[in-house]
């Protein structure tokens, strides 16, 4: 379903890129898969233009179904992706690994929420439990959910709109490594 970022990590930046960031989880009905649609703006972007995303991550052992690792081969190494807890209904807690072969591990994390504000005693449970996975609390930062475009705030931003908008662009660009060239 719908969630809002509240707060969010990552270990290659020092300052917060991001906003309004509201990804759309779904599963797969035929595949242990998980698809994460989601829209966001950069806060540097005086437009507040709202970009969206996509990433699909695959359940490699059914009997651990809150460790996903990506599933697109555009990823070099692991891409591990935790559900550390969530109560499902209300607020969630991810972590993202990555180990790549000759760079140093990449982390980042999400705390969710399905309002686009999570109680403060709720926040600083789920912050209290990623230091123990290497994340330093001082560069996780809260994620703002307001002053954005009227899309992102409609609760009828759902998993096909976000979809149909994603198609859309991919339908309009090609891959610079696949352009077809004449002889």
């Amino acid at each position: 379903g719908s969630w809002f970022v509240v707060q969010y990590f990552a270990s290659s930046e020092e300052a917060l890129s991001y906003g309004c960031m509201r990804p759309v989880f779904s599963m797969s009905s035929d595949r242990l898969e998980v698809s994460m649609n989601f829209t966001y703006t950069f806060t540097d972007d005086p437009a507040a233009e709202l970009l969206y995303g996509n990433i699909t991550w695959e359940i490699p052992n059914p009997s651990r179904p809150s460790h996903w690792v990506h599933a697109e081969d555009t990823y070099e190494g692991v891409y591990n992706t935790y559900v550390l807890d969530s109560d499902y209904k209300s607020w969630a807690l991810l972590l993202h690994c990555a180990e790549k072969s000759k760079s140093p591990r990449y982390l980042s994390s999400f705390i969710m929420s399905r309002q686009p504000i999570l109680a403060p005693n709720v926040v600083t449970y789920l912050r209290e439990k990623l230091p123990r996975y290497d994340i330093d609390l001082a560069y996780m930062f809260p994620m703002t959910q307001t002053n954005c475009s009227n899309t992102n705030r409609e609760s009828g931003l759902d998993r096909d709109t976000v979809r149909y908008v994603i198609k859309q662009s991919e339908s309009n660009r090609r891959h610079p490594m696949k352009r077809l060239h004449k002889p």
